[in-house]
């Protein structure tokens, strides 16, 4: 487990694919999003050698439900008990109800159904998760996955952007066409994220930004209007 913000914000090492955050909150921990299956493990491994447990973990967010952010969640949901929380377009995808929506044509994924882990709470654009972070607001952001969410932490100007952008060899770029579901929609999100004046700009994949975290973000966003 790697600090971002000391004794708030942490994300976690060795997960091969996909990237996992932790939020120590007052009741305890919240997770956004699980990496792949065999990422369960090694979060809960990093929990407990930093002086967590199981039962700490109370909430976890899911960004969206592709096999690299929900791969882990069967065991930590079984280890923890935590409450599930997403979209409500993502829901079904989550509890193995639907299959992963893929894009319309082209190359892209084989139909594929994740297994089942109940939601327990589902939320919309702009509502704010009090417990959490003091406060974190859900941003509608589809594209990539229909139901995906990104979130924003106002006081410690913390932007979650899940795959709206991804983050490769310290530069951004687009996520992944093949795996993108509308691009022309997931652009639309980028310019929304840009409406935001973050400090730190957290990815799904790549290293955060810690730095210059506005600017860098607005320029992006330019370059692919």
């Amino acid at each position: 487990m790697k600090p971002i913000i000391p004794d708030l914000l942490y994300t976690f090492t060795g997960l091969i694919a996909g990237r996992v955050y932790a939020i120590k909150d007052p009741d305890g921990i919240t997770i956004i999003d699980t990496g792949i299956s065999l990422a369960g493990k090694r979060v809960l491994k990093q929990l407990v050698d930093a002086g967590f447990s199981a039962q700490d973990v109370k909430r976890i967010i899911i960004t969206h439900a592709h096999p690299d952010h929900v791969g882990g969640l069967p065991y930590l949901h079984a280890q923890t008990g935590a409450q599930v929380i997403s979209s409500a377009l993502e829901k079904p995808v989550i509890q193995g109800e639907i299959t992963i929506p893929r894009r319309p044509s082209g190359m892209r994924p084989p139909n594929t159904t994740v297994k089942h882990v109940p939601v327990a709470r589902t939320i919309e654009d702009g509502e704010v998760l009090g417990d959490v972070m003091g406060g974190l607001q859900a941003l509608h952001t589809g594209g990539h996955a229909p139901g995906h969410m990104a979130f924003w932490q106002p006081q410690h100007q913390v932007l979650f952007c899940g795959d709206v952008i991804f983050r490769m060899r310290q530069k951004m770029t687009l996520p992944w066409a093949m795996l993108t579901v509308d691009m022309a929609q997931n652009k639309q999100s980028i310019q929304k994220l840009a409406t935001f004046t973050p400090k730190i700009l957290c990815f799904g994949h790549g290293v955060p930004i810690t730095e210059g975290a506005t600017e860098k973000l607005r320029d992006f966003a330019k370059q692919v209007n």
